[in-house]
């Protein structure tokens, strides 16, 4: 399960609606609850690094942008619990490329962006053996 609140959710809309029919990219800062839930409590935007005829299907967080990410959220106490990016014009459901690219214990949250209006969210995280993403469910705090 996820925790994120009511504006977090709205942040990750609004990205991928401002960078519609491209994808946007960002990351969940948090922390990983004793109980095994992931807690989200900031939203860290990165402009998606993937080149322009490739933004409208696929985002790319370079490892730099990565870093940057990591350093902030450990300044804070806190850790990358997992990403977000949008999927203009295509179901809030993981691609093939996103199995390949993901990491297990990540939440991977994806926002459908439906003719420039977000529309579904949803979360998944991958089996340990990589074999496939799993629905996680989302709880709003």
């Amino acid at each position: 399960m996820i925790l994120i609140n009511e504006k977090q959710i709205e942040e990750i809309k609004k990205h991928g609606e401002e960078t519609f029919p491209y994808e946007c990219c960002g990351l969940l800062i948090g922390k990983f609850n004793d109980d095994g839930e992931k807690e989200v409590l900031e939203i860290f935007l990165i402009e998606n690094a993937r080149e322009t005829e490739a933004q409208h299907n696929r985002s790319l967080i370079t490892p730099k942008d990565l870093m940057r990410g990591e350093k902030y959220a450990h300044g804070k106490g806190l850790d990358v619990i997992g990403n977000y990016h949008s999927h203009p014009d295509h179901p809030a459901i993981p691609s093939d490329f996103d199995l390949e690219h993901a990491l297990p214990v990540w939440s991977y949250i994806i926002v459908s962006v439906m003719k420039g209006v977000a529309k579904g969210v949803r979360s998944w995280e991958l089996e340990n053996d990589r074999s496939k993403f799993n629905e996680e469910e989302i709880k709003e705090i």
